[in-house]
């Protein structure tokens, strides 16, 4: 094994000189790809109905194709589900991905084609390998078993061949030979449908197994281990796995869970997060000691950004990877290999640097609070968040929050539920430590806190343990491509929660 390590480690490391490549020439490898995608679509049903045969520019292709959400392309899904061909993309669609996304209860169905597969989902997890492996020569990572926490799959239709489920079934399904014998736990357990039937059953199976790679949303994969920890006995991973090196990360953010793993995890455990989403694979975190990820240029995606002042209109203006500005908010939208044309997929992103272009993930374009205009967005709830904790040695499990709106006897605040793994000893010290963080990160929200004129204090409740999984778990809301709804404008989720926990008392 030491011999097969080595020759692979060698092996994956020569696509280092290709992302070299395509980091420094940007442009010139996003006009290729707009070039290439516009030509194969020529001929689909959409192709034709927007003239792509006569689309030469970037500036002609946005004059032409609207920017689109999932409503708008929903028809032309519906119909390759049913089996119909050469709608969106020329080569043939049977592969479904599901997501549920945060704020709505409808499923999406995202197609993935063979080319979203070879050239995006698979190739992004070759070069996360290839990353890893040229920052970490002395790695271990092929000398034991890679254990990712996924979805299922189900067949969508019998007679028209197609099937649906989270992404990251359809990737472990459709595998190459040689990563399915060295990955566990089998796939008939991986893609189980029933989420605490398979954590139990992968939790029974991989402890004894020589795991060196985990994969999957942080908030879940806490679940599998914390259940490993009680059929073994062991205080931690590293007593049942102690050869365990890598931690490949995403869906969610992961600075609420980064404290959990650290006391959980052998003290050499590296983290690397992704960001694979179902309508491709964009980001990888490439560089050591960093949060940021570098935008994966050469994928069969061509990329646009709705600058913030834009989010929200019914026909925003959008910007090419050439204009990014850093420290800004933007909408991200893409044209694929899979027939996403001109779709915004709902999330935000700042750029952190523009030569290479790496960035953070903001937060979600209808995962924010502006009740008040205070424009809180995720990223500066979870930097206060682990402010707050560091001063106040407190760790957060989960947590989500909504405004209070004005009333005939209440002022505007916001309401927050925090499950803490640890809680602080005064949870009004805390408070009042977030709301100094948060005024420190976010302009807006501190003159909207200006002598409480418009916002007081932050509400802050401590919930049981539990809490947030239980409710999860009742909303049948298990399993990676479902996430706790961290910020809103309304107060569905966070009344549903208050009157459970009424109920419970």
């Amino acid at each position: 094994m030491p011999i097969i390590n080595s020759v692979i480690s060698w092996f994956i490391r020569k696509r280092i000189h290709q992302i070299e490549l395509f980091m420094k020439y940007p442009q010139e490898v996003q006009s290729e790809w707009f070039e290439r995608l516009v030509y194969e679509a020529r001929d689909t049903e959409w192709g034709k109905k927007f003239d792509y045969r006569g689309i030469e520019t970037v500036e002609q292709f946005r004059n032409r194709v609207p920017v689109n959400d999932y409503n708008s392309l929903k028809p032309y899904i519906d119909r390759l589900r049913q089996g119909e061909q050469n709608l969106l993309w020329p080569s043939e669609v049977k592969w479904f991905a599901k997501s549920s996304g945060t704020t709505s209860d409808k499923s999406k169905f995202i197609p993935v084609t063979e080319e979203a597969l070879d050239t995006c989902h698979f190739k992004g997890g070759k070069d996360l390998l290839s990353i890893y492996c040229n920052n970490n020569p002395n790695t271990r990572i092929f000398n034991g078993k890679w254990l990712a926490l996924g979805g299922n799959l189900t067949t969508d239709n019998i007679e028209a061949e197609t099937y649906h489920g989270d992404v990251s079934a359809i990737i472990m399904e459709n595998l190459p030979s040689w990563v399915q014998l060295i990955r566990t736990p089998d796939l008939n357990i991986a893609l189980m449908s029933e989420w605490e039937s398979k954590i139990e059953r992968i939790a029974m199976v991989t402890r004894d197994e020589d795991v060196v790679n985990i994969t999957g949303v942080p908030s879940w994969l806490l679940v599998l281990l914390r259940r490993v920890l009680e059929l073994t006995g062991k205080s931690s991973i590293a007593d049942v796995w102690p050869n365990l090196e890598l931690f490949v990360h995403g869906g969610v953010s992961f600075a609420p869970y980064r404290e959990q793993y650290r006391r959980l995890c052998p003290p050499g455990m590296h983290y690397i997060e992704t960001y694979n989403a179902s309508e491709g694979f964009f980001g990888i975190q490439d560089t050591l000691g960093s949060d940021e990820m570098l935008l994966m240029l050469d994928y069969g995606i061509f990329y646009e950004f709705i600058p913030a002042t834009e989010i929200g209109k019914s026909n925003p203006s959008t910007i090419t990877l050439s204009q990014v500005e850093a420290g800004v908010n933007y909408a991200l939208v893409i044209s694929t290999n899979a027939g996403l044309w001109r779709y915004a997929i709902g999330d935000t992103i700042m750029f952190t640097s523009t030569s290479p272009y790496r960035f953070r993930i903001t937060g979600r374009t209808k995962n924010f609070i502006n009740a008040f205009g205070e424009e809180l967005i995720i990223d500066n709830a979870e930097k206060a968040l682990a402010i707050a904790c560091e001063k106040s040695s407190s760790i957060v499990s989960e947590y989500t929050a909504a405004p209070v709106y004005f009333g005939e006897n209440q002022q505007g605040a916001h309401e927050w539920l925090i499950e803490f793994e640890t809680p602080p000893e005064n949870l009004e010290y805390f408070a009042e430590l977030f709301d100094n963080a948060l005024k420190s990160l976010n302009s807006d929200y501190e003159a909207k806190r200006y002598h409480n004129m418009i916002l007081q204090m932050p509400q802050v409740h401590s919930v049981p343990k539990g809490t947030f999984y239980q409710w999860m778990r009742d909303r049948g809301r298990l399993g990676g491509q479902n996430k706790v709804p961290r910020l809103s404008n309304e107060r569905k989720y966070i009344d549903e929660l208050l009157e459970r926990i009424s109920k419970n008392k």
